[in-house]
């Protein structure tokens, strides 16, 4: 893997991240409050994100990193996150896919992704949740660990820095809702799909710390802005301030 270039950071402007098939920016506001500006991308459906609380470009992501590359505008930018679709692989619709003889037309970007982003010569991130995602798992979180109301367990690979992964810690108790026709409540929410006890949008936006939008679907696709709040802080302290010698 070509090695990114480390980039300087320069006192009192903040670095810009692209933020790659950035849906609804729960990711972007932890990055935001890391430290970072952000420009989000959306990725493979081309729909406008009015919620999205930063600088939007409505465009097909790859295609968009690409021509980055392509014109060195790339080096706009202090590193990359991304959150490539791969529906086929995510745990909690693979079993529903595989009974259904479903999972054929879905995409699953995260090779062509990884192989653009080496590219960049950047630091960067692809964000996954648990599942069959070809990813290194570099950094996994949990809501748990931030004292959250869901689970949300994502996993992280890291392009050309390193992190200390945190330990998980035990859960407090049950997902509320209905699994396999029996109810259980507990201290976490159902974050994904609707009905069977699954939260409703206020629980959603609550448990997570989003406030910015109230549609579902962006609701069920984020990730809570402490999980990337806390790999923000982690990516600033890699890229050294200017005058550190190598």
């Amino acid at each position: 893997m070509t090695q990114p270039t480390l980039i300087r950071r320069v006192p009192g402007h903040r670095p810009l991240l692209l933020d790659l098939f950035c849906c609804a920016g729960g990711a972007a506001t932890g990055y935001h409050r890391a430290g970072f500006d952000v420009i989000g991308v959306i990725g493979v459906d081309i729909v406008d994100r009015p919620n999205y609380p930063f600088t939007f470009v409505r465009a097909e992501a790859l295609g968009y990193l690409a021509a980055l590359i392509a014109s060195g505008k790339i080096h706009r930018f202090t590193a990359v996150h991304s959150s490539p679709p791969c529906q086929a692989g995510c745990a909690l619709t693979v079993g529903t896919n595989a009974s259904q003889g479903w999972g054929g037309d879905h995409d699953d970007l995260v090779a062509p992704t990884r192989m653009l982003l080496e590219r960049t010569g950047l630091p960067y991130v692809i964000e996954q949740p648990n599942g069959r995602a070809e990813i290194r798992k570099d950094l996994s979180l949990c809501g748990e660990m931030f004292g959250l109301g869901v689970l949300r367990h994502r996993n992280f690979e890291l392009g050309g820095w390193t992190i200390n992964r945190p330990a998980h810690p035990k859960h407090r108790g049950y997902v509320r809702g209905y699994r396999h026709g029996v109810y259980r409540d507990g201290p976490y929410v159902a974050a994904y799909g609707s009905g069977g006890g699954k939260a409703t949008v206020p629980e959603m936006q609550q448990a997570m710390g989003i406030t910015w939008t109230d549609v579902r679907e962006e609701l069920t696709e984020a990730i809570p802005p402490a999980f990337s709040e806390h790999v923000g802080r982690a990516l600033l302290t890699a890229i050294r301030p200017v005058g550190v010698a190598a």
